[in-house]
């Protein structure tokens, strides 16, 4: 069967689970073979043969934490060079997007971003997209070269599949652009010890109803009670209730987990844009007429500051 890369996404050897998605995914096209660049690979290398990583192609380097994303991509030229694969699946963040465009340049194939889905097609592999705020699914393909494909995190399930995943030693040459631009300091961010927005599962996100910082603490014990993550509308993040970071939106951050709840949060098309794929969406607004009720599966009018404490205790119940 013909190969498959998959760039390993993970934070000192733990590998990040949408990897695991990828290695999936890949399983579909041929035979998954992991790239893993840094150092931790002998904590990585028994979870990748788990779900189905034939090979893995290790190397450690310090120009992978010194500089920005270029030695990353020389590594992964270095080794399209040694599997020539059918294709590159990377995980669809802002840096493996950055490093999936590089690629592609490199290779001199084509690139296809944020994919929801990649099967086997006939003329190579074909990739669904969600477009204009999920309001209409794509179907592409890369048509000339190695297609690199980035895939959101929740596409695809977490599906075990023992294979060998013998590590091997990639050799690789860093160009005189590797060392272009220096990372200078980092800062961890402190640790909520909820699941990354992103990845998580499901996501309990507040807007404008929520009416401030000091409210958002009834969305955070809804979050933890279910294991979730907890986003914010744009509303809510501009008024400085919440960072940033948590932001769900077209100018934010775009989740796709099993469960979305919305709270509070009016419906803009602009956050429809951020969350529009989850697979089941469920609403609590006090506004019968609110545009976020046009698009859940469960909507409840009610007021948050009733439905949300209730719903908390007895989640909180039934689990205990």
């Amino acid at each position: 069967m013909a190969d498959v890369l998959v760039v390993v996404d993970h934070v000192d050897g733990v590998v990040r689970k949408p990897t695991l998605e990828l290695l999936t995914i890949a399983r579909r096209l041929g035979e998954p073979v992991a790239v893993f660049l840094g150092a931790g690979v002998e904590r990585a290398a028994p979870v990748l043969a788990e779900h189905g990583a034939v090979r893995v192609l290790a190397v450690d380097a310090p120009q992978f934490a010194e500089y920005l994303v270029v030695p990353k991509v020389d590594a992964l030229q270095a080794a399209a060079k040694v599997v020539a694969p059918v294709a590159v699946l990377v995980a669809s963040s802002g840096e493996g997007k950055e490093v999936a465009a590089r690629l592609a340049l490199r290779l001199g194939s084509g690139l296809i971003t944020d994919a929801v889905d990649v099967r086997a097609g006939a003329e190579g592999p074909v990739a669904t997209q969600s477009a204009f705020a999920a309001a209409f699914s794509t179907t592409s393909r890369v048509s000339a070269g190695v297609p690199v494909i980035t895939v959101k995190p929740n596409s695809a399930p977490v599906e075990p599949a023992a294979a060998a995943g013998a590590v091997e030693e990639l050799a690789v040459a860093f160009g005189e652009l590797a060392t272009g631009t220096k990372v200078v300091s980092r800062t961890a961010r402190q640790s909520t010890g909820r699941p990354e927005l992103t990845e998580a599962a499901i996501v309990v996100s507040g807007g404008r109803g929520v009416g401030g910082a000091d409210n958002f603490p009834l969305i955070e014990a809804l979050a933890d009670a279910l294991g979730a993550a907890v986003g914010a509308s744009r509303a809510a993040v501009d008024a400085g209730w919440y960072p940033h970071s948590n932001q769900v939106g077209q100018t934010g951050k775009t989740v796709s987990p099993q469960l979305y709840i919305a709270n509070g949060i009016s419906g803009a098309i602009q956050h429809r844009a951020g969350m529009q794929t989850s697979k089941t969406i469920v609403a609590v607004n006090k506004d019968p007429e609110a545009p976020i009720f046009d698009l859940v599966d469960y909507g409840v009018v009610g007021d948050l500051f009733q439905v949300l404490p209730q719903l908390t205790d007895a989640i909180t119940t039934h689990k205990g």
